[in-house]
């Protein structure tokens, strides 16, 4: 029976903390029956957000604190990853857009395929049903993956979405060779390194709701994420011109 270690990286998070963490194990408790960790990795709150954290593990014996002192889901990523020792481990959005039936998605997925390394959800399938998202970010969001395929010829229809989830030595082998980036890029040079090794990734259609409530600043994301691409892609040129002497 495989383990499993959901992470939630958290920045100040004192307003839906509570509720996507008792909601989640609520959901696991009635359809889970192996061993399972909720780890919530705090990468630099200045709000409640650890007082409540050290509730909710005093309440639930398999919810687990981490707070980083630096900012960003990159670091509080690999902070995951570094104290994880279940056999599935990865990432969901503390805002539970993504629905809960898809963990028991996601776990069926990795106990019936051996195969399959890594599971990610895309909100962009033509499975999928995302809601209530809107205009300008459904724009940046469809425009990023435009860019990856161009830049890096990636196959995900979505690269972003707050839903992915690992055999443990693939993502510990991939968090070996990535660059250690502590933003949002960081989990999507994951998924470009894996494509890139030929991983086999399985794509998983989702029901998806935007959280109104979001604090995503969106132009300042779109400059971030085109320095990452243009970074990355000489990073990946020097590494293949290295292999190649």
């Amino acid at each position: 029976m495989l383990s499993l270690n959901i992470l939630f990286p958290v920045f100040n998070e004192e307003k839906r903390l509570r509720k996507g963490i008792e909601v989640t194990c609520r959901y696991l408790e009635e359809h889970f029956q192996c061993p399972y960790l909720l780890t919530i990795i705090d990468n630099g709150s200045t709000d409640l957000t650890e007082e409540i954290s050290h509730c909710l593990c005093t309440q639930y014996n398999y919810v687990r604190y981490i707070k980083t002192l630096e900012k960003g889901v990159g670091i509080a990523f690999r902070t995951g990853i570094e104290t994880n020792s279940a056999d599935i481990v990865g990432y969901m959005d503390i805002d539970l857009s993504t629905d809960l039936s898809h963990l028991s998605d996601m776990y069926e997925i990795f106990c019936k395929q051996p195969e399959v390394e890594i599971v990610n959800a895309s909100r962009w399938n033509k499975k999928s049903d995302t809601r209530g998202r809107k205009w300008y970010r459904n724009f940046t969001s469809h425009g990023l993956v435009f860019v990856l395929k161009w830049a890096f010829g990636i196959k995900a229809t979505d690269a972003i979405c707050g839903f992915k989830f690992f055999r443990k030595e693939t993502v510990e082998m991939l968090v070996k060779e990535a660059q250690p980036d502590n933003g949002w890029f960081y989990v999507i040079e994951l998924l470009i390194r894996a494509e890139r090794k030929n991983t086999l990734i399985y794509e998983l259609p989702v029901h998806w709701v935007d959280d109104y409530n979001t604090t995503v600043h969106v132009k300042r994301l779109v400059v971030y994420y085109l320095k990452k691409i243009f970074h990355l892609k000489k990073v990946l040129r020097k590494e293949q011109n290295k292999y190649a002497a």
